[in-house]
């Protein structure tokens, strides 16, 4: 088995087809969306397929170390210019061909209209350890 990371970006991907914003959603809309989702993971669960994910705020800031007895230095307030990650889902699965399958499927998810997305999601593996070399 081999765990996938599964980013759903709200901004920084490809465009969907169904490309509305969640903010532009009716309330029913959202609520048919996190069920679908909710009802993906209970699926996964129960096959032993399903690690955890999470949906993420849309605040963020990028910071990084500025030396010995400096202040974070951080990104600025220009979050609109940034990617934005809107959640995530790992997965544990046989194959890459898998993790394709649950990916586009979880694209389908609905949106607006109740029709699906069709969005674009990032596939990544994790790092396995390195090889062990003996001589």
């Amino acid at each position: 088995m081999a765990k996938y990371l599964l980013l759903k970006h709200y901004r920084g991907a490809p465009a969907a087809v169904n490309d509305v914003p969640m903010d532009q959603w009716t309330p029913e809309e959202v609520s048919a969306h996190v069920k679908y989702m909710q009802d993906f993971a209970a699926r996964l669960e129960s096959t032993g397929e399903y690690v955890d994910g999470q949906a993420l705020s849309p605040e963020g800031t990028f910071v990084r170390y500025d030396g010995e007895g400096r202040p974070p230095v951080t990104d600025g307030p220009f979050a609109e210019t940034k990617d934005l990650i809107a959640g995530w889902m790992v997965i544990d699965v046989d194959t890459y061909e898998r993790a394709l399958e649950l990916a586009a499927e979880l694209s389908a998810a609905p949106g607006a209209g109740g029709k699906p997305i069709h969005e674009w999601l990032e596939v990544r593996p994790f790092l396995t350890e390195p090889p062990t070399i003996t001589e």
